[in-house]
């Protein structure tokens, strides 16, 4: 293993401080399925962003937005991700149980 001097340690050190970390993506979003709603009902976000839905229901669950997406069935936790690349408001609903609707507005 190499023993850094001052001036690479300090190089590195300024790296390390400066350089943002990577783990999460400010533009991911998540939707959660709770008690046959979705939570939250109406997402507004920017082109590029992926939102990802979680069935935390004891029951399955879809997410369709006609023409545009849709989910296998979804068990307890699974998760479906969708990345919104045009600007529009996107409804969707969960076909097994259509009463439960939502709606991811894109700016």
């Amino acid at each position: 293993m190499k023993t850094l001097n001052r001036r690479d340690f300090g190089v590195a050190l300024a790296a390390a401080v400066l350089l943002p970390a990577t783990t999460a993506r400010a533009d991911d979003m998540g939707v959660h399925i709770d008690n046959f709603v979705f939570q939250p009902a109406e997402l507004k976000v920017k082109v590029g962003t992926t939102v990802t839905w979680t069935n935390r229901d004891d029951i399955p669950h879809t997410i369709v937005s006609a023409g545009k997406f849709r989910s296998k069935t979804l068990d307890t936790d699974d998760k479906f991700s969708f990345t919104f690349t045009n600007p529009g408001d996107y409804k969707y609903f969960c076909s097994l149980h259509p009463h439960m609707t939502g709606m991811i507005k894109v700016e």
